[in-house]
């Protein structure tokens, strides 16, 4: 039997009475990597919240990596999870090089608050050579890329070795190139054997590569759809995802989809 990542059942959130989950069960099973999608507003981010130990569900059962929620120490559970998102770009202090950024992830803090040893550093080193970003090591993250830098998060979140990794829409803010160039290295970086199992959150279905094998679409926090990409990307459920009219498509490279006026 395959083993769970991740274990969400029933799962509801309330904030301020109003409902920002309402009973969803999701099952993420060692190496299936998934594609969390919804338009904003849609509980994306609380039901990852939840799932890392920042918030608490008002009812279910949540466990993560054979740790059930209530009965385990959520703050080490913490590290064997790595979280990026593009809005901690702006946040890491732009005079550490990124090589001290990436190390700065064994703490999971922002900025470095001890000195790290050489052994620490050159793991750090590695992970960034491992990503194909061993050239920008010892640049000050403030002068890199903003490609570069999602990939110096990926290193910070890869420094403690976590079983589960959750990109929350790290291609914002990226021009088309650039995030042609990042997806082409997550598509590298998946195919390793020891990569992590992943779960990539995006509104763009073009981001969505070969190494996703499965989707999950949240809306209203409700899950609309679950299963393999090509029974859950179709026109008829981004359209409903969306609250739109919509048509999708597949070629070579990817998914594509279009808007369509009435």
């Amino acid at each position: 039997m395959t083993e769970a990542v991740v274990q969400v059942s029933g799962v509801t959130f309330y904030r301020k009475q109003r409902a920002i989950l309402s009973d969803v069960n999701w099952q993420i099973e060692k190496g299936r990597h998934w594609a969390l999608l919804g338009a904003n507003g849609s509980g994306k981010t609380t039901l990852l919240k939840i799932i890392c130990g920042y918030e608490w569900p008002t009812f279910g059962m949540v466990q993560v990596l054979g740790q059930r929620f209530g009965a385990c120490d959520v703050r080490k559970l913490r590290k064997l999870i790595g979280w990026v998102s593009s809005a901690m770009c702006q946040q890491l202090p732009g005079h550490d090089t990124a090589v001290q950024v990436a190390a700065s992830g064994l703490e999971a803090s922002i900025g470095l608050y001890r000195t790290f040893s050489t052994a620490e550093l050159d793991k750090a080193r590695g992970i960034l050579a491992h990503l194909g970003a061993e050239n920008i090591a010892d640049q000050r993250y403030s002068t890199l890329s903003q490609g570069e830098q999602q990939k110096t998060l990926i290193a910070r979140a890869l420094v403690n070795d976590p079983k589960l990794l959750i990109l929350d829409e790290p291609c914002i803010g990226l021009d088309p190139a650039s995030r042609e160039r990042f997806l082409q290295d997550l598509d590298d970086f998946a195919a390793r054997a020891d990569s992590p199992t992943m779960v990539l959150v995006t509104h763009h279905i073009e981001e969505i590569r070969p190494w996703i094998s499965e989707v999950m679409m949240l809306k209203d926090g409700k899950v609309l759809a679950q299963g393999a990409p090509e029974e859950t990307i179709t026109s008829v459920k981004m359209g409903e995802l969306f609250g739109c009219q919509c048509r999708v498509g597949k070629s070579e490279t990817g998914y594509w989809l279009r808007m369509e006026t009435t």
